[in-house]
């Protein structure tokens, strides 16, 4: 029997209520069919979250940086490989908690179109090739090839959402067909076409008046997309109908307008009024069974009722082991960016001191991310440059620590910048500043959620000019999710990185690249403006004006840019092929990119490769 056909026959011996009461995130036992309780609510963008002890990657959008599809389908086999290793254990209880399952709702594929919007650094940034590539990708890995699914997938938030998170639950983003067509749902398209991801949340908004859990359009392009998974909406969503939206009365109306529009299984509690909305007949039983019947098919998919799964036997030792950490380390140096260089990197061999000052310098929250799991063993940017240098390091936070008061002060950053050779100058924001509304992370008198500005805090401001100011020559590291002003770095300090949330690996990953253990490889997934005087509201989803295929102004550093520590040369012999020559000292791994103009630019393929020095590599698209 197929998994579908063996869930029909188990959800036939199914009561009504039954039925219902599977159709939510937290599915509680049905013990007379011997159905353990499952909860389907798990995180993995960028490893397994929120979990306790895991190997934790650069986050998604310093991933997107490494335009590395192979690396990343690795990183998403091993975010499934310590799911399965947490979940063989939590089962052992007898049932499952929220973040114990191996349902897992990753990647997330929204465009990041706004620089703005705090939940960007979840995603693979603002193109829509770039992200659809990498979204296959990151699903392949979480799914895996057996028998059954290692992991499901779920690809999130359809559609049309990124930001603002004040506004989310309330929001009727009005938005053209060229605009959808173009660029809000080609990633979902091609994910769902190519990597058959096991689930699609359903975002908090409405696009162009329907609710997004329960839109006629957006099933009917899921229809087309030909996708034949688990509709699940996201927290509260269905609730949103009516305490937000004004699409329905109340819950029971919502309950039965969400099953009715197509979402299977509620994450949150909205379906516990189906038992209600069955009696005054807004739904009917086979609508229900039809729902009951995705979700266990999904259930049978992943091996959960039988006794030969592949993936039962995966051992908890695999949690954060030797090997997971390596391709850990390698996705931190590819997620790193190098934006200016006039020389100064790689460090010189005769330096004797350096100096790390800033407030991200040895700050471990912002190695993480968010939706993120804990490492056991992780190094700050301070302690990568320590361990990896022989000389004196010299460190203040510059006193403008992010949270804690007495930290320091300018005066002190600026007496240990005159006793070094060289600055190592760490600044930026953190996953405190920017994330999901309503998480309380980001309840701080600073942001909420979405940034509001582009600029540095003025006290990191004045603590960078400050430095500058001795003449010393400084290396810039912002460490940042999302695009930041990097005009003053740009023009004042002598080589620009940036370093988004680089995961536990992270500051090993950066003294490989201050030291010249590796060429930096990495290139921008998104544009970085000078000002958001130059974009239009954040409320407007048109994407006139927005990202690098349609800005109307001169960037700082525009999408895809990227430096290396050797000089690559692109030779185009027709419009898909080129020859890549390698005429530096370094061996890299280098991404070429082929763009079109339709009329306006717009990347429709890349490939990593690695070059060693001295040598010629042909690409063919």
């Amino acid at each position: 029997m197929t998994f579908e056909e063996r869930a029909r026959e188990l959800v036939s011996k199914m009561t009504f209520e039954e039925k219902m009461s599977q159709l939510i995130h937290d599915s509680p036992a049905i013990e007379r069919l011997g159905i353990p309780a499952y909860n389907w609510w798990s995180e993995a963008l960028h490893g397994i979250a929120r979990s306790g002890t895991a190997t934790v990657f650069p986050q998604a959008i310093g991933m997107a940086a490494s335009f590395d599809e192979e690396l990343l389908q690795k990183v998403g086999d091993i975010a499934s490989t310590e799911a399965r290793a947490k979940f063989n254990e939590y089962r052992k209880f007898g049932e499952t908690k929220k973040d114990q399952g191996i349902t897992l709702f990753s990647p997330n594929i929204n465009i990041f179109r706004d620089p703005r919007w705090g939940r960007g650094h979840e995603t693979y940034g603002e193109d829509p090739c770039l992200t659809g590539r990498l979204g296959v990708a990151y699903i392949k890995g979480l799914q895996g090839e057996g028998k059954y699914r290692k992991t499901d997938a779920t690809v999130k938030h359809y559609a049309v959402h990124s930001g603002p998170e004040f506004c989310r639950h309330t929001i009727d983003v009005n938005v053209s067909e060229k605009d959808l067509n173009e660029t809000y749902l080609p990633a979902f398209k091609y994910c769902i076409e190519n990597a058959d991801p096991s689930m699609v949340m359903g975002a908090y908004n409405r696009v162009n008046g329907e609710s997004c859990c329960a839109s006629e359009y957006l099933n009917k392009k899921l229809d087309e997309f030909q996708f034949n998974g688990v509709f699940v909406s996201d927290f509260t969503a269905i609730n949103d109908f009516h305490n937000y939206h004004g699409v329905t009365k109340d819950a029971v109306e919502s309950a039965a307008y969400g099953l009715n529009g197509g979402c299977h299984l509620n994450c949150g509690h909205a379906y516990r009024s189906l038992k209600e909305a069955a009696e005054q007949g807004l739904i009917t039983e086979k609508t229900v069974t039809e729902a009951a019947v995705k979700i266990f098919t999904d259930r049978f998919r992943l091996g959960l009722f039988d006794e030969d799964c592949e993936y039962d036997n995966i051992p908890y030792s695999v949690i954060e082991c030797d090997e997971h950490r390596k391709v850990n380390r390698k996705m931190a140096q590819e997620s790193m960016v190098l934006l200016k260089n006039d020389g100064i990197l790689p460090l010189k061999k005769d330096i004797k001191t350096v100096a790390v000052i800033g407030p991200n310098a040895d700050y471990k929250t912002s190695l993480l991310g968010n939706y993120n799991g804990m490492p056991s063993v992780y190094a700050t940017l301070l302690r990568g440059i320590q361990d990896s240098f022989d000389g004196k390091v010299l460190f203040s936070e510059g006193g403008c620590a992010f949270w804690q008061p007495y930290s320091g002060n300018i005066e002190e950053a600026v007496v240990a910048a005159k006793h070094a050779d060289v600055i190592i100058l760490c600044v930026g924001i953190t996953p405190e500043m920017e994330g999901e509304g309503g998480d309380p992370n980001n309840e701080n008198d600073f942001l909420i959620g979405d940034k509001r500005t582009l600029d540095l805090r003025p006290e990191q401001q004045k603590l960078v000019e400050s430095i500058v100011a001795t003449g010393k020559p400084v290396i810039y590291v912002n460490v940042s999710g999302s695009s930041m002003n990097l005009s003053y770095p740009k023009e004042h300090c002598n080589a620009i990185i940036q370093c988004f949330y680089p995961g536990a690996e992270g500051g090993w990953a950066l003294a490989d690249i201050l030291f010249g253990n590796v060429s930096p490889s990495g290139r921008l997934p998104i544009t970085f403006y000078e000002s958001l005087d130059d974009l239009p509201e954040f409320t407007d989803y048109s994407m006139e004006n927005r990202t690098y295929r349609f800005f109307k102004g001169t960037p700082v550093y525009e999408f895809g840019y990227g430096l290396t520590y050797s000089d690559i040369t692109e030779k185009w012999t027709d419009e898909n092929t080129v020859i890549l020559k390698n005429n530096g000292d370094y061996d890299v791994n280098y991404s070429v990119l082929k763009f079109e103009y339709i009329p306006h630019k717009s990347l429709c393929d890349f490939k990593k490769v690695f070059i060693k020095a001295g040598k010629e590599v042909t690409v063919k698209f």
